[in-house]
């Protein structure tokens, strides 16, 4: 049976992460030395868009995670853990990554993209290294795409999030968790 075809009747035709029906593929879990349905999620586009950063976190979809969080499967857990540690300055997403236990091999196998984003230098406009959980000044008004909000220079974005693109950073401005790119931010 190939790899898509066990997914799907893990699965039961749907997301492992949200439960969506509707594109689905095969994910391959990394680091992935060779393709395995172990290794792998069976996701739909909007999930897998976000989490590739194709496009723009939206942090409300993810609140699926409290579903998916508990499955036997290690690549779902793994995911799971992951997107929670992307998104841990929401508060909930902060208590469902407390309750989550993960098997020793499994959160080393999770951790292994943490350490890869920490390996990532997130310098701002003025060459300086950003950490996660830094305080930012905006450098310029940014309009937020699929929104009205236009977040103003000098804003001030607390407790930031590094992602695996040494570009972006995420924070909240307004209420509303954004992508910023380092090169209109200050520390």
């Amino acid at each position: 049976m190939s790899i898509e075809q066990t997914l799907i009747e893990r699965s039961g035709h749907k997301c492992e992460l949200c439960g969506s029906t509707e594109s689905l593929s095969v994910y391959e879990v990394p680091p992935v030395a060779e393709a395995h349905s172990d290794k792998c999620v069976y996701m739909c586009q909007v999930c897998k868009d976000q989490i590739e950063n194709k496009t723009d976190l939206v942090v409300n979809h993810w609140h699926c995670l409290n579903d998916s969080m508990w499955s036997q499967t290690p690549a779902v857990q793994v995911m799971a853990w992951r997107m929670l540690n992307r998104i841990n300055t929401e508060g909930w997403a902060k208590d469902l990554l407390d309750m989550l236990y993960l098997e020793e091999e499994t959160q080393a196998w999770a951790q292994t993209a943490i350490a890869e984003i920490e390996d990532i230098k997130h310098i701002d406009s003025n060459g300086v290294q950003l950490q996660a959980g830094d305080t930012v000044t905006l450098i310029k008004d940014l309009d937020v795409k699929g929104s009205s909000l236009v977040a103003k220079r000098g804003t001030a974005v607390r407790n930031i999030g590094l992602t695996s693109n040494p570009e972006h950073i995420e924070g909240r401005v307004d209420g509303q968790r954004i992508v910023i790119l380092t090169k209109y931010v200050k520390k």
